[in-house]
Order: C-alpha cells, then structure tokens, then sequence
C-alpha cells in the first residue's frame, strides 16, 4: 500500500514537471554574432569593405539605392507556448562607405527599429473585381477559344497576327 502511494506521488510530481516544462518560454538567437572587440577595431577613414569583411564577415544586407551601407542585424527572440516569436532585444550595426569604398561611420540601432503589425482582419483590399468562389471557378468555362462574334463556323476576322 505504502508503494503505491510512493508511485502515486512520484507520478503526480513527475505529470507537474512535465506540464511546467510545457510552459516555458523558447529563447532564441538570430542572425548576426556582435563580437565587441572585432566591432571596435572597424575605424572610419581606416578601414575599407575589403578589411570590414575579413574581420566582421560578410553582412547581413547591404543597401541596395543611396550611398553605400552595410548592416549587421542581430536579434534576440521569446516565444510563448502557442504564440508567435517576439523581439526582445535587437541590434543592428550600421557601416557606411564611401564612393572608393572607405568607411565612413559606425553606428548602431537597437528596438527602435521595431515594427509590431497587427492585421485587423483576415481579407486584404485589393483593386478589381469581388468574385465568389463560384465565380473564380466557373468563371472562364466558354471563353477559351471562343470564335469572335459569336458565329459559327466563321474564320476570325480581326487585324492580330491570328486574326483574332
């Protein structure tokens, strides 16, 4: 009797353990490894995107109109047992160049860089026509290859390279 309170017990303790560890939140890394010694040896009017490259490595994007930017992301993630993951912390090293690929400055940015977007609704606007469903998938029976006109047994008679 007093063993099978004990795996009673120990089964009970070991059901909560499971549970609480059900509950626990997911942290995570992503992107960019920030090494605050290799970060400060990058010096505007030293370095170039050939000597960035080899001590920071390659960057995360790079700017694709304007002037010449690199930048390194870096963030930190929480995910909650069923919700979606959500920034923590986040760092972003900016590195601008030059027109002869010189640096030119450092700078970083954190959070505030942030967007939270919360959709209020399942359906996007969209320009055009609201069609059903019904619509969409009967909406095209009899137009392919239909003869212009409307007669039959006629050749088409338009000025296209097929007559149509």
């Amino acid at each position: 009797m007093r063993n099978m309170r004990l795996i009673v017990q120990g089964a009970a303790v070991l059901a909560l353990g499971v549970a609480a560890a059900g509950c626990s939140s997911i942290k995570d890394h992503r992107g960019y490894i920030v090494d605050e010694v290799l970060v400060s040896s990058v010096q505007p009017g030293v370095d170039n995107k050939q000597s960035v490259e080899r001590t920071l490595g390659r960057p995360t994007f790079t700017s694709a109109y304007g002037k010449q930017t690199w930048y390194y992301v870096s963030q930190n993630t929480q995910q909650k047992p069923f919700n979606r993951p959500r920034t923590s912390d986040q760092n972003i090293l900016v590195i601008n160049f030059d027109a002869k690929n010189n640096v030119t400055s450092l700078s970083r940015e954190g959070m505030e860089k942030v967007a939270r977007l919360s959709p209020e609704s399942d359906k996007t606007d969209t320009l055009g026509r609201d069609r059903s469903f019904f619509q969409d998938l009967f909406g095209n029976i009899g137009a392919v290859g239909a003869v212009p006109g409307g007669g039959q047994g006629q050749a088409p008679g338009g000025t296209g390279p097929n007559g149509s």
